[in-house]
């Protein structure tokens, strides 16, 4: 019973803020997206998939948020995450849109083998390649845009990910930080604040011919 109450206040989070994030959900979106939220929940105490929070707060920072990039992804697109963890943005974004296909990058072993149970479990497996390395050790991201939402160190490691993207597009998210460190590095971009957030972004930074 708690459980179903729990996937109840996830399902009405999502319903309730939509709009707010500029996105309509189909029924059969939200009960996937929901399915994802309980995988999560049921892993998230021995491998820590992401912090604590209600329902509400993973409805919006997770999933809403995540999904905000699908406004800058073309019909048919391929994209590569660098550093899933549970998941985010790819597997949102894949459930939401089903001309999408993504290739998930995981460092971490206990991760990566959450994420091939899910895209498995969630039906999406034909558009996800889940990957057990580092970024850096795939030598071509065969995408057309490169993403990512957390990185250890994510400022610090910011010009690699960016000469391993080369002139594909990349939609990071981050705060303040990243845009700091984005600038330092030269890069051109545009930002867009997240909805019910005064200090989160996505950082769109375009194609180079």
């Amino acid at each position: 019973m708690k459980l179903f109450l729990v996937r109840n206040e996830f399902i009405t989070a999502l319903k309730a803020n939509q709009d707010t994030f500029g996105i309509e959900l189909p029924e059969a979106a939200v009960e996937r997206l929901a399915d994802h939220y309980e995988l999560v929940q049921e892993h998230n105490p021995l491998l820590h998939l992401v912090g604590p929070c209600s329902p509400e707060e993973f409805a919006v920072r997770h999933v809403l948020e995540s999904l905000t990039i699908l406004e800058f992804l073309l019909p048919g697109a391929s994209f590569t995450d660098v550093g899933t963890g549970a998941g985010f943005p790819a597997i949102p974004c894949l459930i939401v849109r089903k001309d999408l296909r993504g290739v998930l990058i995981e460092s971490k072993e206990k991760k990566s083998a959450f994420l091939t149970d899910a895209v498995q479990r969630l039906g999406i497996e034909e558009r996800a390649t889940v990957w057990n390395k580092q970024f850096s050790e795939i030598p071509d991201p065969a995408a057309s845009v490169v993403c990512c939402r957390a990185l250890d160190k994510f400022t610090s490691v910011l010009p690699k990910l960016l000469r391993w993207a080369g002139k594909r597009g990349s939609l990071l998210f981050g705060g303040p930080g990243l845009r700091e460190a984005l600038r330092a590095n030269g890069t051109l971009f545009t930002e867009k604040l997240m909805p019910l957030s005064g200090q989160r972004y996505l950082f769109i930074i375009e194609k180079s011919n």
